[in-house]
């Protein structure tokens, strides 16, 4: 019976009694009539889904330098063009000479194959044309992409029925394209071993060229791997490696495709897998992984690349993105590096840089002084600038940078920059009483809080915001309404770290002195609000994503609005470009662009920072307790007269500490190459407007908020 099939399968092929010219073994016959066998293969399906392949998703930085890699699978699709005829002659040499010669099989190969399988009693022998490998390989492909294991061990049995199949959809293939179109998609799909997708992909993996570049030592040898590629894995297995390169080399001789000569010069090139490029994936191993990270957490959390976030998940690893960035290398690294000359990663305090472009919400640069991921000493797995939900910790003490909404809000409120209060070095707020959102508060006995600068009888708020007033700026939030400071607050986007909301901060007396715990990257979205005239904008990092065609995709939206009257931001332009001349003078790069900023410390010195900008970055320095370092389990929680690493003392000053160290040298990077653009000045003299001078007028703009009416 087996003989006898073997011959049906023979005359089969020969006088094409089966539709479509399938070869159908022995095995399969058996007990089937000729006719009845035909009709049942005339069914089963013959058009093979092909999708796209899976490819490397990769994120570049504004220079178009690589950011990182995300990638099940490491692919570059190129052209056939694009890959070197010497290396599509290896791969049809050592896989299926015959391929431009015979159709969708190879009948000869095929009938050798059942011969010897029907002999041996089971399927072992093989003679797949390429066609029938490159069927098998997207089948295998679609299973894996669908996480269906069964599915990928079913493409690849070793059984009659599936051999049918794959013989029924070859055929069918070759139907829609044309030879050239199946070897691209081949050569494309094919694993060339140790984690090389794709034949562009592994010339650069083993050999640091592509696949256009390829010589015919280069090309014998990727095309060998493709029958075994974890048998003759150049990197594990050099030995094999050669030895398969060696025979691909004899094949294309024997073709008449090489000389002996050619092919005797390859098999003496060396091969060392020391010379093997690393693959790069993901965030860890890239130059800035938090930055990194940053980027694929918003965009996996981005609702309109998916409705699950292993949908999102799959289009990054698997989509072959583009996926570009405005950080600047430049700047990035400047951060990078000022926050490393001040503080070690082992130091028992954080400190952070964050650049926010105003107007586009644009991240320029996002950086800390633990920048390695990982367990280790000295590493972390949290990106500190940032909220939990995306990789953040618990953030850090605000301090006076907090006087900058209240001055807006006291703005807001139709309060003048002229307003005078008589702010002694130190004052006792007991029984005061303040307005919050849900009505009047009492100040708690004993609360006597004291400045750390100026002091004086009779101050203005420009001369109180120069100099970070604390018992000015105390009664400038009670007559203004603490409710009023938390709905600023809120609006220009800080963020508290623990995500609850701001009016139930609004009870707080001292916060205008900044106590509660915000994400640095939220404070730097703030004070871009008024470099941009008080347009709102939520920080992005992503500028663009292109899919493998050139198609753009949607990308997390800045959401830009006005949350601020433009000559509100403006007057507090204006005050916050006067503490240049006096806190925040040691952050002054001092290259001639226009500057306003905002000294941070608090009361106890745990956090210190800088936050500044120009009409084109705006940007935060700060440095700060880690709470879970063991160092303060005996020491007083103070940034003040701490001895770091590398040497220096801190100040727990904000204007020396983060604004001379980091703010200073890094925003200089930054400003570099941008225009020297002047603030627009607010028109109302109230704000700061017209001739009016820094002393401010006198008799209504008088303070008279008292300790007992419950302020505005």
């Amino acid at each position: 019976m087996v003989w006898a099939g073997v011959v049906f399968v023979v005359l089969s092929a020969v006088t094409g009694l089966l539709a479509a010219g399938l070869v159908v073994p022995a095995a399969a016959l058996a007990g089937i009539g000729g006719r009845a066998a035909a009709t049942g293969v005339e069914l089963l399906p013959a058009d093979l889904e092909t999708p796209p392949q899976p490819e490397r998703s990769r994120v570049l930085m504004a220079d178009g330098s690589v950011l990182a890699d995300f990638y099940d699978q490491d692919r570059v699709y190129v052209g056939l063009e694009d890959i070197a005829p010497v290396m599509q002659q290896a791969q049809v040499a050592i896989e299926d000479h015959r391929f431009y010669e015979h159709g969708a099989l190879d009948l000869t190969g095929t009938l050798r194959a059942l011969l010897q399988n029907t002999a041996g009693g089971e399927a072992t022998q093989g003679g797949s044309s390429i066609t029938q490998q490159y069927v098998k390989m997207v089948q295998v492909e679609k299973a894996r992409a669908a996480g269906d294991e069964e599915g990928v061990r079913a493409a690849q049995e070793r059984s009659y029925a599936r051999k049918i199949q794959e013989m029924r959809y070859a055929i069918g293939l070759e139907k829609r394209l044309s030879k050239d179109e199946i070897l691209e998609r081949y050569l494309n799909l094919a694993y060339y071993g140790d984690g090389a997708y794709g034949v562009n992909q592994a010339a650069w993996h083993y050999f640091g060229t592509t696949a256009a570049d390829l010589d015919l030592a280069q090309a014998a040898m990727l095309a060998g791997l493709v029958q075994n590629p974890t048998a003759t894995d150049p990197v594990r297995f050099p030995e094999r490696a050669v030895e398969r390169r060696d025979v691909v080399l004899d094949r294309m001789a024997d073709l008449g495709l090489v000389s002996r000569q050619a092919a005797a010069e390859a098999r003496r090139q060396p091969w060392d897998p020391d010379e093997v490029r690393p693959q790069r994936n993901g965030c860890v191993e890239s130059e800035f992984p938090f930055l990194c990270d940053y980027v694929r957490r918003t965009l996996v959390a981005d609702a309109s690349w998916g409705g699950t976030v292993a949908e999102r998940e799959a289009l990054l690893q698997r989509g072959g993105l583009t996926i570009r960035t405005r950080i600047d290398p430049g700047t990035q690294r400047e951060a990078e590096e000022a926050i490393a000359d001040l503080v070690s990663p082992t130091d028992p305090v954080i400190s952070t840089m964050t650049l926010v472009e105003p107007g586009t919400g644009l991240i320029r640069a996002m950086a800390q002084s633990r920048p390695e991921m990982g367990d280790g000493r000295g590493e972390t797995f949290y990106n500190y600038a940032v909220p939990a939900r995306l990789g953040g910790a618990e953030g850090f003490q605000a301090g006076s940078t907090f006087k900058t909404f209240v001055a807006a809000a006291a703005l807001e409120q139709g309060i003048p920059v002229s307003r005078r209060y008589d702010a002694p070095a130190r004052r006792d707020f007991s029984g005061t009483r303040f307005r919050s959102c849900d009505g009047p508060v009492t100040v708690p006995d004993g609360y006597r809080p004291k400045n750390s600068t100026r002091s004086g009888d009779d101050m203005t708020l420009r001369t109180a915001t120069a100099w970070s007033v604390n018992t000015y700026y105390l009664q400038l939030g009670r007559d203004t309404g603490m409710c009023h400071v938390t709905d600023m607050l809120e609006r220009t986007g800080v963020e508290l770290s623990d995500g609850t909301p701001w009016a139930e901060q609004s009870s707080i007396f001292s916060l205008p002195l900044g106590p509660v715990d915000i994400t640095p990257l939220s404070l730097t979205e703030a004070y871009a609000t008024f470099a941009a005239d008080g347009v709102h904008c939520e920080p992005v990092v992503v500028a663009s994503v292109t899919d493998r065609d050139g198609r753009q995709l949607p990308v997390p939206e800045a959401g830009c609005e006005r949350v601020v009257g433009k000559e509100v931001a403006r007057g507090v332009n204006q005050l916050l470009q006067g503490v240049m001349d006096a806190t925040g003078r040691p952050a002054d790069p001092g290259d001639g662009h226009p500057l306003a900023g905002k000294t941070g410390a608090t009361d106890d010195s745990n956090a210190t920072w800088f936050c500044g900008y120009s009409p084109e970055i705006a940007g935060c320095a700060s440095i700060a307790v880690d709470k879970t370092h063991s160092y303060w389990d005996d020491h007083r929680r103070s940034l003040t007269g701490l001895s770091l690493e590398g040497g220096r003392v801190l100040t727990g000053d904000g204007g020396g500490d983060a604004g001379r160290h980091l703010w200073r040298p890094v925003m200089g990077e930054a400003l570099e190459d941008e225009p020297r653009t002047a603030f627009t000045p607010p028109s109302s003299r109230r704000l700061g407007g017209g001739s009016q001078g820094g002393s401010g007028g006198r008799g209504d703009d008088r303070g008279r908020g008292s300790d007992d009416d419950g302020g505005r």
